[in-house]
């Protein structure tokens, strides 16, 4: 683990989880935070970060970058704008990709040695398809064909590109983790499920997939020790979907044709998460609970 961890977007619900789990582990941190009164969701500073160095400006800015990387040897970058519903077009790609950018540039100019962004798993194109569609094949892998019809799933195109690229440019190893829809236990997660159980369908885009968010912060700090040299891309998620429901059955019903290239037994959730657990150790403790769960 790095002796000082730089955390963008650190006031976000995620990014404050990181900084609990840091905290508990004794690693001192940075939080860069955008100032009081942006508009942008979950950046700015509105209540006490468990940080004990705090830097207040836009992952956008090369400047406030520079101030917040100071010494930090690994960067866990989560600033974004997280839907294309969130802002114009171009301010959704534009500034997704300019923060990752100015981000890692700035880490691999200080010689950090690991970095980790915040992927998704709306890369894929389906969760903000201009039309319900479905993968070529199951599980989705990282080798699964991108289908992008939307500015938010480009990004973070652009943004594994941009890490792929500081890779060889720096030698920074870095992680991006496709991450799921990630929820608490005491409200995200429980709505999602109830949701699901309703009308199976609503989670067909998103394979019914979830990551509690404690084991999101977990996964992302296990990508700061990675040792293997490079970029890596993993999807990470519960081992079991958000739905009652088989898989089997979900997927008969609301992806129907589509090759499976395995079983998926009981409520599995159908994407590939054993990279993550070859590289990163990584296994989702936290399995939330679903209605009408036989």
């Amino acid at each position: 683990m790095p002796d000082r961890v730089l955390v963008t977007g650190a006031a976000g619900h995620v990014g404050r989880a990181v900084l609990d789990l840091l905290a508990r582990e004794n690693v001192a941190t940075t939080a860069l935070v955008l100032p009081p009164g942006d508009g942008s969701p979950g950046g700015h500073l509105d209540g006490g970060l468990p940080a004990d160095r705090v830097v207040v400006g836009d992952a956008r800015d090369p400047a406030a970058v520079a101030e917040a990387m100071k010494g930090a040897d690994g960067v866990v970058h989560l600033a974004a704008l997280p839907s294309p519903r969130l802002g114009t077009p171009e301010d959704v790609f534009t500034g997704n990709a300019r923060a990752t950018f100015v981000v890692l540039e700035e880490a691999g100019r200080r010689g950090v040695g690991n970095a980790v962004i915040a992927s998704s798993y709306a890369i894929g194109g389906l969760p903000f398809a201009v039309r319900p569609t479905s993968p070529p094949y199951l599980p989705v892998d990282v080798a699964t064909p991108l289908r992008i019809t939307d500015p938010y799933a480009l990004s973070k195109q652009a943004d594994e590109a941009t890490a792929a690229m500081m890779a060889l440019r720096h030698g920074t190893t870095t992680v991006a983790l496709r991450l799921p829809f990630v929820g608490d236990a005491e409200r995200r997660l429980p709505e999602t499920a109830a949701r699901y159980a309703r009308s199976p369908e609503a989670g067909a885009a998103d394979m019914w997939s979830y990551l509690d968010l404690r084991d999101a912060a977990r996964a992302l700090l296990l990508s700061l020790s990675v040792t293997v040299p490079g970029s890596h891309v993993l999807y990470v998620a519960a081992p079991e979907t958000l739905s009652p429901l088989p898989t089997e059955h979900l997927l008969d019903l609301c992806h129907p044709g589509v090759p499976r290239r395995r079983r998926f037994p009981g409520r599995t959730v159908p994407i590939d998460l054993e990279p993550a657990s070859a590289l990163l150790g990584f296994t989702a403790r936290h399995i939330h609970p679903v209605p009408g769960r036989d």
